[in-house]
């Protein structure tokens, strides 16, 4: 799987986050292709709520929405969001609401993991997110819910 997503919104995601740690190359590759991964999961989950409705075209609602944001107060850009979401469901449609859906999901769970690398980067007494932070992230998840 290629990374669509360019890394400067998500760098800037992480940094919104970290306060005053640095944060690493890695980190932000890191959460890029956890970012894309995520997005690809729910475009198959959404397509299927589609598909049971009868449709060739993912909605906001197929993505558990139910207000979409304005798409200018997102980091993440909507094209590459788009290209994430046709990744596994290349024969459906993408309406524009359903891609501002999925990114302003998309950034939300990028800020709760960006959130938590920094506590274990803070932790760890490093002054640096390392990609080994956002990887720890799916280990120790159920204790940040």
């Amino acid at each position: 799987m290629s990374v669509e997503l360019p890394f400067a919104p998500v760098d800037s995601i992480i940094r919104r986050n970290a306060g005053d740690l640095r944060v690493s190359s890695e980190a932000t590759e890191a959460l890029t292709r956890r970012i894309q991964e995520r997005g690809a999961e729910r475009a198959v989950e959404a397509s299927e709520r589609a598909t049971a409705d009868g449709r060739k075209t993912l909605m906001a609602e197929d993505f558990g929405v139910e207000t979409v944001p304005d798409p200018d107060a997102l980091e993440l850009p909507i094209a590459p969001v788009d290209r994430i979401a046709r990744l596994d469901v290349d024969d459906y449609r993408v309406a524009m609401d359903a891609r501002i859906a999925l990114a302003s999901l998309l950034e939300a769970e990028a800020d709760t993991v960006a959130a938590a690398a920094a506590i274990l980067a803070r932790h760890a007494g490093r002054r640096t997110v390392k990609g080994e932070d956002i990887e720890r992230y799916d280990e120790l998840r159920p204790y940040f819910e």
